[in-house]
């Protein structure tokens, strides 16, 4: 576990640092604006609106965050076995709305959760360890952490419905789409023997705890 923790320290180095610039850069020049002026969300009308629209941002790159270090973990331990080419497809489509989230928090000059060094070494230890119980654990974690995200896209889909469907049309696109993509983790995870493990349901359980834990801290923090 130690020799874990200390590799997904250097991972998160390895992550961040071009965050950081990526942010940094956006600071220092004009933003590559589209014809709406806006690629993804619209310009705050209010402080009230900033803040709303900060936290949905900030929690979700947090949660996209931690689920490619999860995914890290799973492949340090399973990514020689026959479950591996799975995981890494798994692993790919986090990559790739993580790289979407960086570029809108950047665009938006949006400060990500100062926990991301705690999401990092938790994120990759969960993956680790539950992958250590074998394919079935690994799965289990899967469907428990992406079951989470997809119930958190969907109150934030419903809570921009509600808002203005319209105004919020770029940022519900991208936000269904990758809740589709958790969706289809969770099935995959379900296919493959996720609730046959022992335990199955308090490991769900206490991982979706867990989850719901870090989504409120990571809004507010």
């Amino acid at each position: 576990m130690q020799r874990a923790a200390h590799t997904a320290l250097y991972d998160w180095s390895q992550t961040v640092r071009p965050m950081i610039r990526q942010c940094l850069k956006s600071r220092a020049g004009p933003l590559q604006l589209s014809s709406r002026a806006y690629s993804v969300v619209p310009p705050p009308r209010d402080s009230e609106e900033k803040e709303m629209l900060d936290r949905i941002l900030r929690v979700d790159h947090a949660g996209e965050y931690g689920a490619n270090r999860i995914y890290a973990g799973q492949m340090a331990v399973l990514g020689r076995t026959r479950t591996g080419p799975l995981i890494q497809h798994m692993w790919d489509q986090e990559k790739k709305h993580l790289e979407k989230f960086n570029e809108i928090l950047a665009e938006n000059r949006v400060r990500p959760t100062a926990l991301l060094p705690l999401w990092n070494v938790a994120g990759f230890l969960l993956g680790a360890s539950t992958a250590m119980l074998g394919k079935e654990g690994a799965m289990a974690c899967t469907v428990a952490v992406e079951e989470s995200i997809s119930e958190h896209y969907n109150s934030q889909i419903r809570a921009l419905m509600e808002k203005d469907p319209e105004r919020y049309t770029e940022l519900l696109q991208v936000i269904k789409e990758f809740r589709d993509d958790e969706m289809e983790h969770h099935d995959t995870g379900l296919e493959h023997e996720a609730e046959s493990l022992p335990g199955y349901w308090l490991l769900k359980n206490a991982i979706q705890l867990g989850c719901k834990a870090a989504i409120y801290v990571s809004q507010r923090v």
